[in-house]
């Protein structure tokens, strides 16, 4: 089995691992794993990372991430989400379009936001959601997240869809849990579909069902993206042959071994704060993953793939 990722529409009902376990077993790859999980009652876009692909989820990861969501008003639960007990409820007021949209707009650009105790983020090494149905219930400090855009699809009370494109590391449960708070009514996420993920739609993604049935017919071949077109927003380095052998030995390499490089400082970020390039080889294979810093005139490693 090639090394690749594969986008797979997510079910509900089925947690992320359940997913990637079907595929890493249907294609009989050594190695599977996933660039950001799906909690088993939300559905839509799971970027499945194969083989050697599971070294890319650390740049996969980075992306925004798109949503539809449905906002349940008037209940509030323990998970901020469908499957938690109920822990308040309160009379929904006659909401306007535009009452909803002034508290919204609250919410658009970078906020403070606590992660939810039923988080897979750990405590000593244990996830929070395992301490949290023990009845220990741990509460991380709030951070950043950024939220581009928060829009209203349509509203029924007690229900209101929305669509949102927000940064890695956001919960729209705590979004809806928040937004519910500042109506002074409570509520929770009531439904989740993620739209867009690491560079990649729903439209590209494909049903479980189908995955399925292709891999049970012996001459169909499941079709994956390469390691190297799955990094969509990151820029391209060319490397010769003399610089692509030196890069498969692990060899140092600088700024003069790449002429399409840009070597106008004002138009790079030092590379510890997250500005990488791809590395291609004269076939267009996916050779490495660096970093550079112009401060210094160094180029640094963040993968190999030779």
């Amino acid at each position: 089995m090639q090394d690749g990722v594969l986008i797979i529409d997510k079910p509900e009902g089925m947690s992320s691992a359940q997913v990637v376990g079907r595929v890493k077993r249907h294609l009989q790859a050594s190695k599977v794993g996933h660039a950001g999980t799906l909690d088993p009652f939300a559905t839509g876009v799971l970027v499945c990372l194969i083989n050697r692909a599971t070294r890319l989820a650390q740049f996969l990861l980075r992306g925004n991430k798109q949503y539809e969501a449905v906002l349940r008003l008037g209940v509030a639960t323990d998970t901020q989400d469908p499957t938690g007990h109920v822990v308040g409820e309160r009379p929904v007021p006659n909401f306007s379009e535009e009452d909803l949209q002034k508290v919204f707009r609250q919410y658009v650009g970078t906020i403070e936001q606590i992660p939810p105790a039923y988080s897979a983020l750990k405590y000593n090494g244990v996830a929070l959601y395992k301490l949290a149905r023990r009845g220990c219930a741990i509460q991380k400090p709030a951070r950043r997240v950024h939220i581009e855009r928060l829009k209203l699809s349509s509203v029924a009370l007690p229900e209101v869809h929305f669509t949102v494109t927000c940064s890695a590391g956001t919960y729209v449960r705590t979004l809806c849990a928040d937004i519910g708070q500042a109506l002074g009514c409570g509520g929770h996420l009531s439904a989740l579909r993620r739209t867009m993920s690491s560079g990649f739609s729903i439209e590209e993604a494909m049903s479980l069902e189908a995955f399925n049935r292709f891999a049970a017919d012996s001459q169909s071949v499941v079709s994956v993206v390469p390691m190297g077109a799955a990094l969509r927003d990151m820029p391209t380095l060319r490397a010769d042959r003399a610089v692509a052998a030196k890069i498969k030995c692990g060899g140092k390499i600088d700024i003069e071994d790449f002429t399409d490089l840009p070597l106008d400082a004002t138009v790079m970020n030092n590379g510890e704060q997250g500005t990488y390039y791809k590395v291609f080889d004269s076939d267009t294979n996916l050779i490495a993953v660096v970093s550079v810093n112009m401060q210094n005139e160094s180029i640094a490693y963040h993968g190999v793939f030779a």
